[in-house]
């Protein structure tokens, strides 16, 4: 299996919402992603596969030194081959270039091990408040 890596690369839509409802459980949708990455994102990173976008991660920031990293998602077919670690590398790498300070990420504890082991991300007090 060879995967490509690509910061800010192109995409379309309806793969994207493929994958996103692959990725969370969910039905289809018809979100304009690339309205919404151009709109509110540092960057994205999309992951191939011979063409097939198998993995995607978006990078929102504050225009400052902190960004942050949502929506982590991998084609289920590729699960546990190293995609979401490249995704979450090549984001780390156009976060550092763009001279942002800090990379933060949120996530459901059976992720802990994939964010705080594979990549990288150290532990840290934070908190929520759950709005809908």
């Amino acid at each position: 299996m060879t995967i490509t890596y690509e910061w800010r690369g192109d995409f379309e839509d309806a793969a994207l919402n493929a994958l996103h409802a692959e990725a969370f459980g969910h039905a289809v949708t018809s979100v304009d992603w690339w309205a919404r990455v151009h709109r509110h994102s540092l960057g994205w990173v999309c992951a191939r596969e011979d063409g097939r976008l198998v993995g995607f991660v978006n990078i929102a920031w504050d225009g400052g030194a902190h960004a942050f990293l949502l929506d982590t998602m991998v084609a289920r077919d590729t699960h546990r081959t190293g995609v979401g670690t490249g995704l979450v590398t090549t984001a780390a790498r156009g976060v550092r270039a763009a001279d942002c300070a800090w990379l933060h990420v949120d996530f459901e504890e059976h992720l802990r091990p994939f964010y705080l082991g594979a990549c990288g991300f150290r532990p840290t007090d934070a908190g929520l408040i759950a709005l809908g």
